[in-house]
């Protein structure tokens, strides 16, 4: 199976959460989205569900050299979360990664102001709180947002994507109270090749949807 676009990938995940919504199993929802590719995704999700919609910032660190294989990440600013079994075989360190994780942190603020302005973050406690991104790779992301969300002490949290590696989505599932996952190719190598149209999300896109969605909470 393979999404016409985030649109349409937000549009199924949507008619799940629906049904769970239709059961009263999701209270006072709040939908965060993995800025920037999760956003056009989550805006189906809580329209679906008429429920606010806020992102959640984090930042990938990546393989020095090779930046777009993830090995940790940084939210807000909690400490660095990493695959220690991937520093490990590659013989990296924490110190090593320093300069990298300072660099990140400043990109990961940076976009909380473009994005938020003056709004402050939304209340987590107490709600059914959905995270949602337009796929799982190697979910250290996903992963650093979700014990992030749990220490804000969420009545239920949820991790839904449209796809994702079959592995990393049964490791998330000790990280998260829920975890839908749509689709889960044994053969899935990466997140865009599920989707017919792939295109970057910029900061413009990002900003626009929020402002549709106008969330309060």
């Amino acid at each position: 199976m393979r999404y016409r676009d985030r649109r349409h990938a937000g549009e199924e995940l949507a008619l799940r959460l629906m049904e769970w919504a239709a059961d009263g199993d999701l209270v006072d929802p709040l939908v965060l989205a993995l800025p920037r590719g999760g956003v056009p995704v989550a805006a189906q999700v809580a329209g679906a569900l008429r429920a606010p919609l806020d992102v959640l910032v984090a930042r990938k660190i990546g393989v020095p050299g090779r930046p777009e294989t993830g090995i940790g990440a940084i939210v807000g600013d909690d400490p660095p979360l990493y695959d220690r079994r991937a520093l490990e075989m590659l013989g990296l360190s924490e110190d090593r990664l320093g300069s990298d994780v300072a660099r990140e942190r400043t990109e990961l603020h940076r976009r909380e102001g473009r994005y938020r302005g003056h709004r402050p973050p939304p209340r987590v406690a107490d709600r059914a709180v959905i995270l949602v991104d337009d796929g799982l790779a190697t979910g250290v992301t996903a992963r650093a947002a979700l014990r992030h969300l749990r220490r804000r002490g969420p009545a239920r949290l949820v991790l839904a994507v449209p796809v994702g590696a079959p592995g990393t989505a049964d490791l998330m599932r000790a990280e998260a109270d829920d975890l839908i996952c749509l689709h889960q190719p044994p053969d899935f190598r990466a997140v865009g090749r599920w989707y017919e149209e792939f295109d970057q999300v910029d900061d413009e896109e990002v900003v626009r949807i929020l402002n549709e969605l106008s969330p309060t909470a």
